[in-house]
């Protein structure tokens, strides 16, 4: 039996200065991808334009390694993202009114199969989206006034957790205490004096042992690293220094995946990371999830493969229905 067709596969990705081959998620993705004699055609979304109904881009052949000079280009081509095999929407947060409008163009894509897809990155705000499911998260308040997060912290004694709404890698999480006298600047610089909402939780002291990350494949748990905070930190973000550890996948890990799984797929949310800190989920990461690296190393596993695999059933499988 002859051996399937190579694929296109377009990932659409920050600039290639920014990444960080021993950490970065879409770096293994590509390196993967090339190792099965697939097309890697690297751009960005600002080269991502509508034109007569199709969404076209600037696209870069490309060929990486694990080496310090990682990556060679080919000579651009301007191609409709229609006629790849496959789109990787692979852009880091914080999600800008310039990725909102990527994720339009996006679900135009005809032809090509899109992950994750336009639709759901418009849906799912990945610190709202989890509170769909209030049974699994902690008690939660999206507030922008003072007065009401003053009184939301009080029902949960005293102490809890603030996070904007569109931040990534820990940047503008604060721990709140009532008893602290920069409360109130706190509350003013989160909310930008009432003016921009934001997401309070209650505080969950298992976080001091760690903030669990799972990747999750079609609704289905892959794999898990617990990231540990520094001492007198409150974030256990590997942005802000926190230290993967090697983490199990627990039964009450499945049945948050099973509570979230019809909804990723209706939406398109085919590879995700959950936060899960104590046994509740805190958010849903769909932009651009990470931690493959380090659950690799931690474990002996290849979860890219597993990754590429499912790209290529999907890609294969797509009759050309829209990318939504």
């Amino acid at each position: 039996m002859p051996s399937p067709k190579p694929l296109q596969i377009a990932v659409v990705m920050n600039p290639l200065e920014r990444v960080n081959i021993d950490k970065d998620t879409t770096f293994v993705l590509m390196l993967e991808a090339q190792s099965r004699g697939h097309e890697v055609l690297y751009t960005r979304a600002e080269e991502m334009v509508l034109k007569g109904g199709r969404v076209q881009a600037r696209l870069w052949p490309i060929r990486v390694e694990r080496a310090e000079d990682f990556y060679r280009l080919g000579p651009a081509k301007e191609m409709a993202l229609d006629a790849v095999d496959a789109v990787l929407m692979r852009k880091d947060p914080p999600y800008t009114m310039d990725y909102l409008y990527a994720a339009h163009l996006l679900s135009l894509v005809r032809g090509a199969f899109v992950m994750n897809s336009g639709h759901g990155l418009r849906e799912a705000n990945e610190k709202l989206f989890a509170l769909r499911f209030p049974e699994i998260t902690p008690p939660s308040l999206v507030a922008r006034s003072s007065q009401r997060i003053l009184e939301f912290l009080d029902e949960l004694g005293g102490e809890g957790i603030v996070k904007p709404l569109d931040g990534c890698g820990g940047l503008g999480v604060f721990h709140l205490r009532r008893s602290d006298t920069n409360l109130m600047s706190l509350l003013e610089t989160s909310t930008k004096e009432g003016t921009v909402s934001v997401l309070v939780q209650r505080y969950l002291p298992e976080a001091r042992q760690g903030d669990k990350r799972i990747i999750v494949l079609d609704g289905e748990p892959i794999g898990a690293t617990l990231r540990v905070p520094r001492a007198g930190e409150a974030r256990a973000n590997i942005h802000v220094g926190g230290e993967c550890v090697k983490a199990e996948i627990t039964a009450r890990d499945r049945a948050i995946c099973d509570v979230l799984r019809p909804a990723l797929r209706e939406h398109g949310l085919w590879f995700t990371g959950l936060d899960v800190i104590g046994g509740w989920l805190t958010e849903v990461n769909v932009t651009s999830p990470t931690g493959v690296q380090e659950i690799d190393r931690l474990d002996g596993v290849n979860l890219e493969a597993r990754v590429i695999d499912f790209v290529e059933r999907r890609a294969r499988e797509h009759t050309g229905a829209p990318g939504t």
